[in-house]
Order: C-alpha cells, then structure tokens, then sequence
C-alpha cells in the first residue's frame, strides 16, 4: 500500500514536470516567432494613430529610445480647439521627464500661478504651493492648445527615425486576435496600409478605432461654450477665473499676452443655438451679470461679444471611464482611452503621465515584436497608472457635480461648503491645490479632502443653529457625498486585488 501510494506521487511530480517543460518550450517558441516576425516586418517598430499632445509626445519619447515611429495624424494644420489649454505644473514636470518642456516656449504661454474663486459677492485666490517633495515649480502655463500641438509635432518629426504622415486611419488590420498594422488614407486620397509589431490609437474623443477594441462609450456630461476676446489683458493674469455662476460655472484665463479665453458650460439637454444669435443673448444677458464686476472680468466677457470678434465655439464635456484592450499588439491612449470633465484641466496631465508610465515599462524590452510580453506590460501599465488616473478622475467627477446650482438645500450646501473650504487658505487649500495641480495625486489624501469638504458643508448647513430641517438637509448631503465617493473607492479597491493577484 506503502508502495503504491509513493508510486502515485512519483507519477503526479513527473507528469506535473513534463506539462511544464512542454509549457516553458511553447513560451519559448512563441517568443523566437515573434522575434523572427518583427525582424520581417521592416522598418516601423512603432505605429501611432494621432499627432496631438499624447501622440506627438509618445513618438518623440520612442523614438529617443531608439524605436522607429510612424505617426499618422488626420490633419497636421495647426489645430484651433479651446480645450487644452492649461498644463497643469504636474504636466510640465512630465514633459520635462520626457525632455519636451521647451514646447512651451516661443507660443507666448502665460504662468498659472493660482486658481481665483468667485461667488455671491465673495473672492478669494489660492496659490499652488511650493511643495518641498515636488521636484519641479509648481507653476501651470496657459497657452493655445493648437500652438503647443504643433511645437511637439516639430519636436518629434526633427528626428531621423519618426515619419510624421497626414493621413485618416480606417481600421485596423488583425491576424488571430493581434493587431498588425492599419489601413488609412493618405494625402492623396489612397488607400494604404501600414505594419508594426505595435499599434497605439490615441486619436482623441472622436477616435474611430476604439470602437473596435474595447466595449466602450463616451458619455455627454454637458458642453463648454467659448469664444477670445482679443487685444485684451486681465488685471491678475496668471490665475484661472472660476466663477460659481448658474447654472454652471464660467471660467476666465489669459492664453497669450493679449488674448483671453472667455468659457461659459451650459447644461447639455437646452444648449442655445450658436448660427441664429441666441448664445450670444443668453451670454450677455444670463452669464455676464454674473461675471464679477470688480477688476476686468465682466468688461472682457463682455467685450468679446460686443465687438463682435469671437467665433463662438462649443464642445461637448465627456466622461469614459478607462476599459483595457484585450487584443494583443495595440494600446489605445489619450483621451480615446480616458476622458473626464474638464472644469480640473487635467486630461493633457493625464496623458503625459500614461506615457512616461509607458515609456519606462518598454524601454527594457528589446523586441516589440513578443506580442506576449507586450501585453504583460500593459496590464501593468493599467494597475501604475490607478492612482494618478483614479485621483484626478474622481476630483474632476465630484467637482463638476457639486458646482451645479439647484434649488436643493442639500446640494447646494455642498456647493457652498466647497467654496468656504478652498476659500478658507490654510494648509487644507494647500493640499487640495497640491492635488489640483498634479503636484500630489494620491488617492488616500483626496478622500480626506472630500471628507473634510462634506464636513464643513454640514457644518454651513447646520448654522446658525441645528433645527430639524437643517439636520435632515446634512443628512442628506452625506448621503450624497457617500454616494459620489462610493465609485473612487471601489474604483481603488479593484486597483488593489489587481495588484495583489499580479504579484
């Protein structure tokens, strides 16, 4: 019996070792044809669908790895969009680590220094701190986003080893469930086709190849409405003007030396038609009275409309939430990966974060062609990118909540109660500031924050003394605040089971 039973582990052990080799040999040949497969591909290691500031700035971060990069960008005239427009300081350090932070000069930038506050009468300016354990200056800069495009178009195409080509992309070409390559069209109207060991689609929000890796949509949360007043000049230009108006906030900022970018965000279901004059009218007689009159502001928001200069632009505000591909040989990047309101100005931030995360988990990997290790990267690159992602996406999805005016005592207490917390100045602004500006982004830390701001919302609430109503009114308030971090925190706790499986 004795005997038998050691037969039968003896038996198990052999059989579990003669799987394993068989498994490491077929690994083994995977990783030789795939090896062999890129060396007959040809030139391109690398093909980037999009030229913008995630894709110009990942051809330019490859190739000074040595890749070679094939960028196919739709339109290379500059482009003339009002999103985009303020690098936030954590964004200028991440174009610094990717050596691109001279794309700022010579597009006449202007320094974002703070953030100013407006509402009901009452102001207030708060500073991005000089935190000691960020290793750059906590300094923003404003700018023409189409400006700042092209910049990192020149930077990239200066190097021998990119090709910068105009050129639509149409679909993508599969072999087996991997991505080899995409067929588009280029300048002259010809249909062609284009073969790489890797694919990356970071064709903006309107990307036409997503659809086709991931189950995926965008939602429309509301949309932004703006327009430039020229030949003028704020009074405190290097700050970002929000103002608390209703029902959605109005920013102001300065993008050049003399011209100033005037938004107003509109709900999304009663938008005013921009062709027949009525977006000018509920401009100028709903939104400016609400511009503060002190300093500048009113006069500028005004003037732009008055004189008649602006092309009154309007673009959607969209929110998707980031999904992985599960296809081997493409990565979808940018705002075709991850989208979130914009009333934070994080997105290009976001992106330059997911590159420099990008960049430093392929740098090591030689052959771009093992579609296996590839794809191991990138499931890593999802789980490193959670806490810079998560934070900024909650805070953009939070705020652009709590600054809707309503006639709700609850929600309008949170409105009230953010505004007293930023406006306060104290070393819980700084904090939150920190987090604004990229500086800081940690989860734990904005979760305090929010915490912090459903306190003192309850508190406004609750003043000048408790009473039934108002009791009930905070009651409700924190179940909202429950409510809207519920998602960061399943969110982060999925991060972490990630992890610890990977590991």
């Amino acid at each position: 019996m004795t005997y038998a039973w050691l037969w039968t582990l003896l038996a198990f052990v052999l059989t579990w070792m003669v799987l394993h080799l068989i498994k490491m040999k077929k690994a083994a040949t995977e990783d030789v044809e795939a090896e062999a497969e890129e060396r007959s591909d040809g030139a391109t290691d690398v093909i980037i669908v999009g030229a913008g500031v995630a894709g110009a700035s990942l051809a330019y971060a490859l190739a000074k790895d040595g890749r070679r990069v094939h960028v196919i960008e739709r339109d290379l005239k500059e482009p003339q969009r009002f999103m985009g427009e303020l690098m936030q300081a954590g964004g200028r350090f991440m174009l610094a680590q990717l050596g691109l932070e001279d794309c700022l000069e010579e597009i006449d930038a202007q320094e974002a220094k703070s953030l100013a506050i407006y509402k009901d009468g009452k102001h207030a300016t708060l500073p991005f701190p000089d935190d000691k354990k960020f290793p750059h200056e906590p300094v923003g800069r404003l700018l023409r986003n189409g400006r700042l495009v092209q910049r990192l178009r020149q930077k990239a195409a200066s190097l021998s080893n990119v090709q910068l080509e105009e050129g639509m992309a149409k679909s993508l070409i599969e072999e087996n469930g991997v991505v080899k390559g995409v067929t588009y069209k280029n300048s002259a109207g010809e249909e062609t086709t284009a073969f790489a060991p890797l694919t990356v689609v970071c064709d903006g929000c309107y990307s036409n190849l997503r659809r086709s890796l991931v189950d995926n949509s965008e939602e429309v949360l509301s949309y932004m409405v703006g327009y430039v007043t020229k030949n003028s000049r704020l009074e405190d230009p290097h700050s970002l003007h929000l103002i608390f108006s209703k029902p959605l906030v109005c920013v102001i900022y300065q993008i050049t030396s003399d011209e100033v970018r005037c938004v107003a965000e509109v709900p999304a279901d009663s938008i005013p038609s921009i062709a027949n004059g009525e977006m000018s009218t509920f401009l100028k007689k709903s939104m400016a009275p609400q511009i503060p009159a002190t300093g500048n502001l009113r006069e500028i928001f005004l003037k732009g409309i008055e004189e008649g200069l602006p092309e009154i632009k309007s673009t959607a505000t969209k929110s998707m939430s980031a999904r992985l591909c599960d296809k081997r040989g493409v990565i979808v990047l940018g705002d075709a990966f991850n989208m979130r309101h914009p009333i934070i100005a994080s997105g290009m931030m976001v992106a330059l974060s997911d590159i420099c995360i990008l960049r430093n988990l392929l740098r090591p990997l030689p052959n771009l062609g093992n579609t296996k290790k590839v794809s191991d990267i990138v499931k890593s690159f999802y789980i490193i990118r959670k806490p810079m992602s998560a934070t900024v996406n909650t805070l953009a999805s939070i705020f652009s909540q709590v600054l809707v005016a309503t006639t709700d005592e609850a929600r309008e207490g949170m409105r009230q109660g953010c505004f007293n917390y930023l406006a306060r100045g104290d070393f819980k602004t700084a904090g939150l500031m920190t987090i604004l500006g990229g500086m800081n982004p940690h989860p734990l830390t904005l979760v305090l924050h929010l915490v912090a701001i459903t306190l003192t919302s309850m508190g406004h609430l609750l003043s000048p003394f408790p009473s039934p109503v108002r009791f009930w009114h905070s009651l409700r308030l924190f179940a909202w605040a429950l409510q809207m971090l519920g998602a960061h925190l399943v969110t982060n706790a999925a991060r972490f089971r990630r992890t610890y499986i990977a590991k």
